[in-house]
């Protein structure tokens, strides 16, 4: 392998502009509701299950049987327009349904959501590996550091 081929290519980001730029992406996908407590949160999930539903190119039916074929639990087109409507107050999405809206839907707004309500992020696909790769790295430095300064002591302890 030549050195040319081992140069790291400086458009590439770095860890901290991936979570910067994932941040961001979710920030902008996630509905915020200007009121507070539960009825944000209540707000929020229905409007991001409203919106998913729009754009996904199955109607209500076909995500419900998506789903049901997942959960291997029955999901009616009535229960979904229950959890997006705000009139249905009494009817709230379940969050062990989650995933599999998300499958069915294809879209991870709900997802992403969720993970920023926990302080988090909802991180994906190479994305997510490329951040695994990065923690290995840090370890992997931590470790050398750990080995020299063990080292640095063993030669003090011998009177090298």
């Amino acid at each position: 392998m030549s050195k040319s081929s081992r140069r790291i290519v400086q458009a590439q980001l770095n860890i901290f502009d991936l979570i910067q730029e994932v941040s961001q992406k979710q920030a902008e996908a996630a509905a915020h509701p200007q009121t507070a407590g539960k009825a944000s949160i209540d707000a929020a999930v229905r409007h991001l299950i409203t919106d998913a539903l729009k754009r996904c190119l199955l109607d209500r039916y076909e995500v419900a049987a998506k789903m049901s074929s997942i959960l291997g639990v029955e999901i009616t087109k009535a229960q979904l327009d229950s959890w997006s409507a705000e009139s249905k107050e009494n009817h709230r999405f379940p969050y062990i349904y989650i995933g599999a809206f998300c499958q069915a839907s294809g879209c991870k707004a709900l997802a992403r959501y969720m993970a920023e309500l926990c302080g988090g992020y909802f991180i994906e696909g190479e994305d997510a590996i490329r951040l695994e790769l990065g923690k290995i790295e840090e370890e992997k430095a931590d470790i050398a550091n750990r080995e020299r300064a063990i080292r640095a002591y063993l030669e003090r302890l011998h009177g090298r």
